[in-house]
């Protein structure tokens, strides 16, 4: 099937709400675990659990992963801005903020992905995008009542998040200029082993993975969950959609995620978004629909 901006088939759309639910049930996940265990454990966990599902599929599905050291050297970069980074900034910001508040602020992930490509050149910044942006901006801030500095270690948990969004859009330019011609699902395998190496060297450094042997029951499955459903299984789904849509339908899923992992923070940890933060929820959503600009043409043609 040919990739369609304009046409997006029932499957697919099944395939996108699947996964937001996934995604979103990341930060339900991480919510539970950081009750008995550290970000650091919590993100090598994650990581290596997720590697291990994955390996067996990758040289089932395509055989040995690559041995040139450029396809390592782009891989490690990847690693870096698409799962160390990231994951180790939400699931801190996650101990400061609701996950609710968190999947909202990560929701910003393509304004910076947009901001960060047209910077190096890679795609022009038009007006919409610029809109896109500065609107996005505006539900970010907002959030916080006007300003996304708040009170005390809330402000800092919203600012390590948007430090978790930057890196997804460093990452992406990355992807864009270092990894063409990878097939998805090496990237995909490739990069959790290699996180996998750099966070247990970081866990076993700097904190105390033995806390893993206490943890409860609840914090393993979320564990499990976080590993194999939301990263190893979500990674499939993100295959899928990527060849039967094409890659800019998957920006939809940005848009899902926040609802659903709201819904679980409400249901499963009684978590609430106030009044402002629902305006800036939407405010952010609507940034995402002016920049990704189907809805805006299609309203145009009518």
């Amino acid at each position: 099937m040919t990739p369609s901006h304009h046409h997006i088939p029932l499957s697919v759309w099944g395939m996108l709400l699947l996964l937001s639910v996934i995604w979103g049930g990341s930060y339900l996940f991480v919510g539970i675990a950081v009750k008995d265990l550290s970000p650091l454990v919590i993100v090598m966990a994650r990581v290596v659990l997720a590697a291990a599902a994955l390996l067996p599929l990758h040289l089932l599905l395509i055989g040995p992963l690559p041995t040139d050291r450029a396809a390592w050297t782009a891989i490690i970069g990847l690693s870096i801005f698409n799962n160390v980074i990231p994951f180790t900034l939400i699931v801190t910001g996650q101990t400061m903020i609701a996950s609710g508040l968190a999947s909202v602020i990560n929701a910003t992930s393509p304004l910076f992905g947009v901001a960060i490509i047209a910077a190096a050149g890679l795609e022009p910044l038009i007006p919409r995008k610029v809109l896109g942006i500065l609107v996005g901006i505006v539900g970010v801030a907002i959030l916080k009542g006007g300003t996304i500095m708040g009170q005390g270690s809330q402000s800092l948990g919203i600012l390590l998040c948007l430090g978790a969004a930057a890196s997804y859009g460093v990452g992406s330019l990355w992807a864009k200029l270092k990894l063409k011609g990878t097939p998805p699902l090496s990237m995909a395998t490739g990069q959790l082993l290699c996180s996998s190496v750099i966070m247990t060297v970081l866990a076993f450094s700097l904190d105390n993975p033995s806390q893993l042997l206490d943890a409860s029951s609840e914090s393993w499955a979320a564990l499990l969950g976080l590993s194999l459903l939301s990263t190893s299984f979500a990674y499939i789904i993100f295959f899928r959609v990527v060849a039967r849509s094409g890659p800019a339908n998957v920006l939809l899923v940005t848009m899902l995620i926040p609802v659903s992992a709201i819904a679980m923070g409400f249901v499963v940890l009684g978590e609430t978004l106030d009044t402002m933060e629902i305006i800036g929820t939407v405010i952010i959503i609507l940034a995402l629909v002016v920049i990704d600009g189907r809805a805006l043409k299609t309203m145009h043609a009518k």
